[in-house]
């Protein structure tokens, strides 16, 4: 009989927070980026590569939350035998997922940057290095919020 605990509730909303909020914002992050690099590839298909790489960079968000809730679900159990989550245990998970939910935010504000670099590359295809550096810069906060997740998960024993 599974047993299902307050704590394996706040877990399991962790792990909602983490993916819901980090696919939005990468939702959010890859249109902010997606409408100028239309713009550019209109004017000029030869350059739909550089403009792709800059508008999939801010999906990265996205991917962290899915790991951060991949790691929830390891680690209460839920893709195989659940197990019984203290509520300590629950409120970890929960703000971890929180953490990586949070952080993914930057995917929004990296769209943007990755949109200007899109519009860069349009007069001067030689700056795409330039561009996704700029772009990385503001994918830090979000590495740092899934590795903040790991410790966690590291410290109450999901991982």
């Amino acid at each position: 009989m599974v047993e299902y605990t307050l704590g394996l509730f706040y877990a399991l909303l962790g792990a909602a927070i983490a993916q819901g909020m980090g696919g939005i914002s990468a939702g959010w992050g890859v249109a902010a980026s997606g409408v100028p690099g239309a713009g550019v590839v209109t004017e000029d298909p030869r350059k739909f590569g550089p403009v792709m790489v800059l508008d999939a960079i801010p999906q990265t968000q996205g991917v962290y939350g899915f790991i951060c809730a991949f790691m929830i679900l390891l680690g209460t159990g839920i893709l195989g035998t659940i197990q019984p989550i203290s509520t300590e245990l629950g409120l970890a998970a929960l703000g971890a997922g929180i953490v990586v939910g949070l952080t993914s935010i930057t995917a929004i504000p990296q769209g943007i940057i990755c949109g200007a670099g899109m519009v860069a590359i349009a007069k001067k295809p030689e700056v795409l290095g330039q561009s996704i550096v700029l772009a990385v810069m503001a994918e830090t906060f979000a590495i740092i919020g899934l590795l903040t997740a790991i410790l966690i998960f590291v410290g109450i024993g999901f991982i």
